[in-house]
C-alpha cells in the first residue's frame, strides 16, 4: 500500500481534487432546473465543492505521512485547488448576499438571518466556517509567528462548521447518493485528522528524547 501511494500519489491528489468538483455538480445537476437559473440555484454547490478541495488536503496530507513522502508546499495542486477554495468560499455566500439585496432583505448578515430564521444556527456554523478559512489567507504576513499553529488548528473546527452547516441547508444533500458521498467526506476526514495528530505527537515524542 505504502509503495503504491509512493508511485501515485500526485495521480491520487489530482483524482480526489476532479471528484471533488464533479460529484456536488452531477448533484446539483440532478436536483436543478437549468432552463430557469437564478442565484439562488447557481450558489450551493459552490460550497460544497469548497468542502471537498479543503476535504482533499486533510486527506491527502495524512496518506502523505502514512506513506512517508514529504509534502511539497507550492505543487501546481496546491496552487490551483486553493486559489479555487478562495474563490468558491467568497462566491458561495457572495451570490447569497446579492440574491437576498435584490429581494430587498438588505445587507448581510441580517439578510440572511431572515430569510433562514428558522435555520439560524446554519448560518451562524456557515460564517464561522467562512471565517476562519479566510483567517488562513493571513499566512503569508503571520505564518512565521509561533502562535500561527493554532490558527492552522482551527481548520478543523472549520471544516466540522461547515459539515454541519450543508447537513442543515444543503439541498444537494437531501439526494441519497450525495449524502453517502458527505458522510465518507466526513468519516475519512475526521479519521485523517486523528491519524495526522498521532504522528505530529509521535514526532513531538521523539524530538523530546
Amino acid at each position: 500500500m505504502k509503495e503504491f501511494l509512493q508511485k501515485y500519489m500526485t495521480q491520487l491528489e489530482w483524482g480526489l481534487g476532479t471528484l471533488a468538483v464533479l460529484l456536488p455538480v452531477v448533484a446539483w445537476l440532478d436536483r436543478a432546473d437549468v432552463s430557469d437559473l437564478t442565484l439562488y440555484d447557481v450558489f450551493p454547490p459552490l460550497g460544497l465543492i469548497a468542502f471537498g478541495l479543503m476535504w482533499t488536503h486533510f486527506v491527502m496530507g495524512a496518506l502523505r505521512r502514512y506513506a512517508g513522502v514529504s509534502g511539497r508546499r507550492r505543487d501546481m495542486y496546491a496552487v490551483v485547488s486553493m486559489g479555487l477554495v478562495l474563490g468558491l468560499i467568497i462566491l458561495h455566500p457572495g451570490l447569497l448576499w446579492i440574491a437576498l439585496y435584490m429581494d430587498g432583505l438588505g445587507l448581510p448578515p441580517q439578510s440572511a438571518l431572515t430569510a433562514y430564521s428558522t435555520q439560524a444556527i446554519f448560518i451562524i456554523l456557515g460564517t464561522l466556517g467562512l471565517m476562519i478559512f479566510l483567517s488562513f489567507e493571513l499566512k503569508r504576513f503571520f505564518g512565521k509567528k509561533t502562535w500561527w499553529k493554532y490558527i492552522e488548528r482551527i481548520q478543523v473546527l472549520g471544516m466540522i462548521a461547515i459539515f454541519i452547516h450543508a447537513i442543515g441547508l444543503g439541498s444537494e444533500l437531501r439526494i441519497d447518493w450525495f449524502m453517502v458521498v458527505w458522510i465518507f467526506y466526513g468519516v475519512t476526514f475526521v479519521a485523517s485528522v486523528i491519524y495526522s495528530q498521532f504522528v505530529y505527537k509521535k514526532m513531538e515524542k521523539n524530538a523530546k528524547q
